[in-house]
């Protein structure tokens, strides 16, 4: 049985190549995920990649702080509509759905930890994002904002290097493609990072880079 919560002390810098994690049973048919962190099992705040298999299903269901979807591969489905890879996609807290997968896909998926009046539904396909070019030299997609928070889509080219930076609130990151190294090693696609609270880094990438970033979001403490 898996433990209570994981990763859950905010104050720590965690690591995770996802690559080298097993793909454990979820709870719904034919549906598999790789959790990075989690407060319970089968409830409460989580962040999973999850990978739906051909003709996968979850009951209709609703998450009491909300749901965020990033389709990595594949195409995912609910009531409203299908979704193909590049796709995000919020549902507000209380909100109900009922997601499935015809043809398969995998999802960065983070449930449970909307901030409190954040109750926008969103739905940005990869042909809609906004890129815009940055002071760094990195490009950069927004994808949401509420109050501090931020999240985005940000692409480093082959040898960028922007200044070291610390964030109030701290700062998550998935790579999604390329390499990406900061003062502490180098990291490949699909490695999730969890910088705490005030904590300083930089990012360089070798061969470029395709990420996605969260920042100013989470607890100052443990």
């Amino acid at each position: 049985m898996p433990r209570a919560s994981l990763n859950l002390n905010f104050s720590e810098r965690i690591v995770i190549n996802a690559s080298q994690l097993a793909w454990v049973g979820a709870l719904a048919p034919r549906v598999w995920h790789k959790q990075f962190e989690r407060e319970l099992p089968g409830r409460g705040r989580s962040t999973s990649l999850v990978r739906c298999q051909t003709n996968a299903f979850f009951e209709k269901h609703t998450h009491p702080m909300g749901e965020e979807v990033l389709v990595l591969d594949g195409v995912y489905a609910d009531e409203h509509g299908e979704y193909p890879a590049g796709t995000y996609l919020r549902y507000p807290p209380g909100s109900a759905h009922k997601p499935y997968s015809e043809t398969g896909c995998i999802l960065f998926v983070k449930v449970d930890h909307f901030q409190e009046g954040d109750d926008q539904r969103v739905v940005i396909r990869e042909d809609e994002l906004n890129w815009t070019r940055h002071e760094c030299g990195c490009s950069m997609a927004t994808l949401h904002s509420y109050g501090e928070e931020h999240t985005a889509l940000v692409k480093w080219s082959q040898g960028q290097c922007p200044p070291v930076h610390s964030r109030q609130g701290g700062e998550e990151i998935l790579i999604l493609e390329g390499d990406l190294a900061d003062e502490h090693g180098t990291y490949p696609s699909r490695t999730w990072i969890r910088y705490p609270h005030l904590s300083e880094h930089n990012f360089v990438s070798e061969e470029g880079a395709l990420v996605f970033i969260k920042n100013c979001h989470l607890p100052s403490g443990g």
